[in-house]
């Protein structure tokens, strides 16, 4: 099938990472144009590895030559122009020259030249690769990677993804662009900023902007003028008209150059107190017009041909002036500085020329009955315009004051509010409020009813429920409560409130003997010994519960033992549980549940009956017999409330009956602990 161009190229693309080399490429022989293409983008895609290579090396190394070598192969060429630009752009930035490159090194050596000489940026990339992929390395040892090249892990080797700049985060990459460009939304190519259109440029005015690559140049609009001349930069520049030769002075004259034209002076100079004019001719200067008096006060100038005469004048002063020391002129009299206070009290001399008046201060009015300056009162004649909140009167002028609660502000009227947190007024915390503060508590503290200010501490221990918040005792502390724990046997919960048993038997805290079985019970444990009468052995179906521990002994007799075999009692247990002491006790408390298993007789013929025959003290347990489950079920339950700490050993026996005989007796040991806590 016939194949694209854009085909053909990535074919010469990859054959160019792959073996750094194109002499061997395999070309397409079907299509005269696949082949060029293929031979012109390997040829390009070297190009730019080279260059890059060439770029990193200057980098690096702050040289070229031992690199180079005297290969003069293609690829060595390139590596060797994008070396030398590199570390021409590094010179320049180094001697602090302008990084924007001559035009006369060459396109693609601007491009290198101008991106080794920015600096400030770390992790710069100078690659010129558009989209070059990672191109694979030549096999050699690690040792070798590691000292040849210390970049080889580096995601930007070879220029990377990016088309200007690229920085290797480890992770991954980041592109960049040089100054004067964008990066582009795919994050990778660089698109040129158009200076004269983001008004980022600095052309004067009448100057137009002219965009170019990665910068712009300022052009004039109009021409220079008369005596000026355009340079390249498009700056004005002066013409020397007088050095070129352009000037037209008669040959008694000398040409001077000024900005935008020249002048032509003579020769022959005029002497002092001349000045001469266009033709060379010597005219007076008249030196009393000059804007400087060339003579002192108190004399007239008269002007003399090439100089000038001063003459004394003796003035007459007029009333309210008087001659100066040197008797050459007439100054006024500054009656207001007279100590006799012309004015009086109250009042302000103000002089002028050759005479003075007398006006009322700044807050007095003049009376004119008393014909004296009398104080203003401001407060009363601008009541409420003047000061925000109170005004206090004084003799000329006023001042203003704030309620409490507020401070007056720097302009001397306004009141802004007083932030009264700052003297720290409150025990703990405070909040400012507009026109005053107010004190609150922490967690666990109260404000005071009589001061307001300090803070008292929350007995959280006797509130009406103080006593629901901790399981055993509340104890109080500053600003928050404690719970505690009988001293042994139970450890505070991670709730921090509530007690929680301590099972003795798992932890193996216990002292219990090999022969003894630890049992746990609120706030405690009890070492049982629990062993099977004669003709029993102990059954291996011991059960452990949470709360109950059962040891089944079941009947063994010994041969031609009769009376061993002809006991009704097949089984004996032994059980042991731990009670609550219920302190609030309202209804039976169901504890004990024995299920009946029916021997092998008929169903209609015996009957099982349940009774407690030793142990129960003050009559505080009974027993019921219901039906659950298809089963026969032997209820224990306590009737009456127990006060721990308790200890009693019920012995329940359950009795099958058959014709009035028993038949068959099962007899259960109940090993009852009532604890003195229960949480």
């Amino acid at each position: 099938a016939d194949l694209s161009m854009e085909e053909c190229c990535d074919k010469g693309i990859e054959w160019a990472n792959k073996n750094r080399i194109c002499t061997s490429l395999p070309l397409v022989l079907e299509s005269r144009e696949c082949s060029m293409t293929q031979v012109q983008c390997c040829r390009s895609q070297l190009e730019k590895q080279y260059c890059s290579d060439g770029i990193e090396f200057a980098n690096v190394r702050e040289e070229c030559d031992s690199q180079i070598g005297e290969n003069a192969t293609c690829e060595a060429e390139y590596f060797k122009t994008c070396c030398y630009c590199c570390l021409l752009g590094k010179a320049a930035q180094v001697q602090g020259q302008s990084c924007e490159p001559n035009l006369k090194i060459g396109y693609q050596c601007g491009i290198v030249f101008r991106a080794c000489c920015v600096k400030g940026q770390e992790g710069i990339d100078v690659s010129i690769s558009d989209d070059a992929p990672k191109r694979e390395q030549v096999e050699i040892s690690k040792e070798e990677l590691d000292q040849e090249d210390p970049y080889l892990h580096d995601g930007c080797r070879g220029g990377g993804p990016c088309s200007q700049q690229c920085r290797d985060t480890g992770s991954s990459y980041v592109c960049s662009c040089f100054v004067g460009y964008q990066l582009q939304s795919d994050g990778v190519n660089c698109e040129d900023i158009n200076e004269c259109i983001t008004g980022t440029h600095s052309c004067g005015i009448g100057q137009t902007c002219v965009n170019t690559l990665g910068s712009f140049r300022c052009q004039r609009d109009t021409s220079c003028g008369t005596g000026y001349e355009l340079t390249d930069d498009s700056r004005c520049k002066d013409i020397d008209e007088c050095e070129t030769g352009t000037h037209n002075c008669p040959p008694d004259f000398i040409c001077q150059n000024t900005p935008g034209s020249f002048r032509c002076r003579p020769k022959l100079q005029c002497m002092n107190g001349f000045i001469q004019d266009a033709l060379g001719n010597c005219i007076d200067i008249n030196e009393c017009l000059s804007t400087n008096m060339p003579c002192p006060a108190g004399q007239i100038c008269i002007n003399t041909d090439g100089s000038y005469t001063c003459q004394r004048i003796s003035p007459t002063c007029g009333r309210g002036y008087h001659l100066n020391e040197d008797g050459t002129r007439c100054v006024d009299v500054d009656e207001c500085s007279s100590s006799n206070q012309p004015c009086g009290e109250g009042h302000i001399c103000i002089n002028a020329p050759g005479n003075y008046r007398c006006e009322c201060k700044s807050g007095y009015s003049f009376d004119v009955i008393s014909r004296t300056c009398v104080d203003i009162n401001e407060c009363r004649r601008y009541p409420g315009r003047l000061c925000a909140h109170k005004c206090e009167n004084t003799p000329g002028s006023y001042y203003c004051t704030c309620t409490m609660g507020f401070k007056l502000s720097s302009d001397g009227r306004s009141c802004e509010d007083l932030n009264e947190c700052e003297s720290n007024p409150c025990s703990q915390e405070c909040a400012n409020v507009y026109g005053s503060y107010q004190c609150y508590c922490r967690r666990g503290f109260q404000l005071s009813d009589i001061d307001g200010i300090s803070c008292e501490d929350i007995d959280e221990c006797a509130l009406p429920t103080g006593g629901h918040i901790c399981s055993f005792r509340c104890i109080n502390i500053p600003g928050s409560f404690q719970c505690t724990c009988p001293s042994s046997g139970y450890r505070l919960a991670p709730n921090a409130r509530s007690c929680q048993d301590i099972d003795e038997c798992v932890a193996e805290s216990h002292n219990c003997s090999f022969n003894e079985t630890c049992f746990n019970i609120q706030g405690g444990f009890r070492c049982l010994s629990l062993e099977c009468p004669e003709n029993y052995r102990k059954s291996g179906d011991t059960v452990r519960h949470e709360k109950t521990d059962t040891i089944r002994c079941i009947k063994s007799c010994r041969p031609n033992d009769v009376s061993c075999v002809l006991d009704p009692v097949h089984t004996i247990s032994h059980t042991v549980i731990s009670l609550p002491t219920f302190r609030e006790f309202t209804r039976p408390e169901e504890i004990i549940f024995l299920r009946a298993i029916t021997p092998t007789y008929p169903a209609n013929q015996a009957d099982i009956i349940f009774d407690i025959t030793e142990g129960n003290l003050r009559d505080s347990f009974d027993i019921i017999k219901r039906y659950m489950d298809g089963m026969t079920v032997g209820v224990v339950r306590q009737v009456r409330p127990i006060v721990g700490p308790f200890h009693a050993i019920l012995k329940l026996e359950m009795n099958y009956v058959m014709g009035g005989v028993v038949s068959h007796r099962n007899i259960v040991n109940v090993h009852i602990f009532v604890s003195e806590y229960w949480f």
